[in-house]
Formats: structure tokens, sequence, C-alpha cells
């Protein structure tokens, strides 16, 4: 394992690609692949749409601050968190300060594109899913960006390209070695 590596996380908009992007990445890092969710899931015993339903959003909360709180402190891997995850402060001071945090920002419409037959995510269950996720940018962007070292726009690149370019980015930051 390289010895200046530290954790990775990755942040954006549900869809953004951080789990598909997460587990190549973790790969190529020869690290381990986490993915808040799962975990979450596990945690709570169903998944977490149906938690959402039963529990509510900030019950939902708790439960993803208190295993942000424990997956930031284990040492290298790469995290894929929940979309929402940078809303609460104690989750973007967590991340920032015990990893490196890489944003992979996608538009509305390129989510869309890709969830729009989804239907375990959620927050996308509305009428009109579209403006739901443009609401969901407008507020969720500048968090997203106040937690993230780096800023990798998604774009239409294939999952290795963005791979690779968040790789140069932690080279680059010296938190990786270079290949």
């Amino acid at each position: 394992m390289p010895d200046r590596l530290v954790g990775v996380a990755l942040v954006g908009l549900p869809g953004s690609g951080k789990s598909t992007v997460g587990r190549q990445l973790a790969r190529r890092l020869q690290v381990p692949f986490i993915d808040s969710d799962h975990v979450i899931e596990q945690r709570i015993g169903c998944s977490i749409r149906e938690f959402f339903e039963r529990e509510g959003e900030a019950r939902f909360r708790d439960v993803e601050e208190e295993v942000i709180d424990t997956l930031t402190q284990n040492g290298p891997g790469v995290l894929a968190t929940g979309g929402g995850t940078v809303l609460r402060p104690t989750n973007r001071q967590a991340l920032r300060s015990r990893g490196q945090v890489v944003y992979l920002r996608s538009t509305p419409e390129e989510v869309f594109r890709r969830l729009r037959h989804d239907v375990n995510r959620p927050l996308l269950q509305v009428a009109d899913p579209l403006t739901r996720l443009r609401d969901l940018f407008a507020i969720r962007d500048p968090l997203y960006r106040e937690t993230a070292h780096f800023v990798i726009e998604t774009g239409r690149p294939s999952v290795s390209s963005l791979v690779n370019m968040i790789m140069m980015q932690l080279e680059l930051g010296g938190a990786a070695p270079a290949s």
C-alpha cells in the first residue's frame, strides 16, 4: 500500500458516479472501497428509502452523521458518500479534515439523464425529478465546493478517464505517490 495515501471521499449529487468511480479508484489505489449508503442500510436493517418513509429525513441524517464520523476515521480507503451528506456541517468538517475530498460535479440535467428510471432514490420520487435535482443542486453545489479539495466535472468522460483525473489531482496534491 502506498505510504503517503490518505482516505479519499467522493461527494456529489445522487447519480453523479460516486460509487462507480469510487470502486475503480479504490482498485487503482489498492485500498478498500466503502459506500456510506450501504453501511447505513446495514446499520438500519432496511433500505434507505424505507427508513426515509418511516422515520423521516432528519432521523436518517442523524444515522448518516454517526456513520460518516466512524468511516472517516478508518484510515486509507475510498468512501462514496450519499448525495446529502454535506448538508450537515459536522459531516463537511469530518470529511474535509480527515482525508481528501473530491466533488464529482454533474449538472442536474446529466444526473436526470442517468437516473430517470431509477426508483430507489427517495429524493427523486416526485412529480418533477428534474426540477427537484435543480433545487438540490442549487442548495448543495456550494456545500460540495466548500467540502472538496478538488472538483472534477463529470460531463461525458468515461469512468476510467474520471479515475485518471482524480489520480492526477491526488498526485499533484501529494495525497498519492506519482505513478
